[in-house]
Order: C-alpha cells, then structure tokens, then sequence
C-alpha cells in the first residue's frame, strides 16, 4: 500500500512539473469598447475576447517549453460590416471588399523571464473570403486564421 501512495504521489509530482515547464500564454484587451469594430453587446464582446484567448493559448503550446507568450489586443475591427437588426441580435455580412479583419497586437516571448521577442503588428486579410480557413466552422473564423498566420510566420518561423 505504502508503495502505491509513493506511486501515485510521485505521479502527481511530475504531472505539476510538467506543467510548470509548459509554453503559456496571457491574453489582455486594452479598452475593448473603444475598438474600431467590436460587438455592440458587452455579453457578445465578452464571448469574442474568450474565443480569442483560447486561440491564442492553443497556439501557445505549440512553443517550446518554458515560453510564455504575453498578448496584448490594443484594436480589432472584425471582418465584415454590422448592421443592428433588432435589439437582441445583430447581423454581421462579410462582402469581400473593404471590410476585411485587422487587427492591431503588442506582443512579448519570453523564455525563462527574459524576452526573447517582442513587437507591435498590424495584423490584415484583405483576401480573407479567398483564402483557405482552418476554422471555416467557427465563430470568428477569419480572425482566428489570421491569428494563426502571424502566430507561424512571426513566432515559430515558419509558412502556412
């Protein structure tokens, strides 16, 4: 029995190690409600900042371990034009002309409390309805797939 609790303790041990080391992020949204395009409804603007952290902190992992990645929303305007259609609900159409997604970051990578990198990118998709989208079924998708490309191109280097 006493074998066992050794067993299990030592699990549990190495399980919080290993999550320690891990790559992570922090997401921030500085003044939200003064963004260039964002939902009108704060529960709406709530959900768009989640589905964008969680975006971020996917792609977090995929740092080696012991990075963490700080980013920091400073604008977003979301692809397509809104239009208020009644109280509860507005419709959001996506034309392809200029109404493509942009965002504007301030990011650090930081390895072991010293920054590696850091910068201030104004992410765009003007051909964001042309290209190829890994979260075609999700909300928020073509900020999502730009998020991504900066991510791959800026952060691990490499091309879609």
């Amino acid at each position: 029995m006493k074998t066992f609790i050794r067993m299990v303790g030592m699990a549990v041990l190495l399980l919080a190690a290993s999550s320690l080391a891990s790559a992570g992020a922090r997401v921030t949204y500085v003044a939200t409600e003064k963004m260039t395009d964002v939902p009108r409804f704060s529960s709406d603007r709530e959900s768009m900042e989640i589905h964008f952290r969680e975006t971020i902190e996917k792609l977090a992992e995929k740092l080696p371990a012991g990075q963490q990645l700080n980013v920091e929303f400073l604008d977003i305007d979301l692809a397509g034009d809104q239009f208020p259609r009644v109280a509860i609900q507005d419709v959001r159409v996506l034309k392809g002309r200029a109404d493509w997604p942009r965002m504007h970051l301030r990011y650090t990578l930081e390895e072991n409390g010293q920054v590696i990198k850091s910068g201030e990118p104004k992410l765009a998709d003007p051909n964001y309805l042309m290209s190829s989208n890994l979260y075609n079924n999700e909300q928020y998708s073509h900020e999502k797939q730009m998020l991504e490309d900066w991510f791959r191109k800026d952060l691990l280097g490499k091309s879609r």
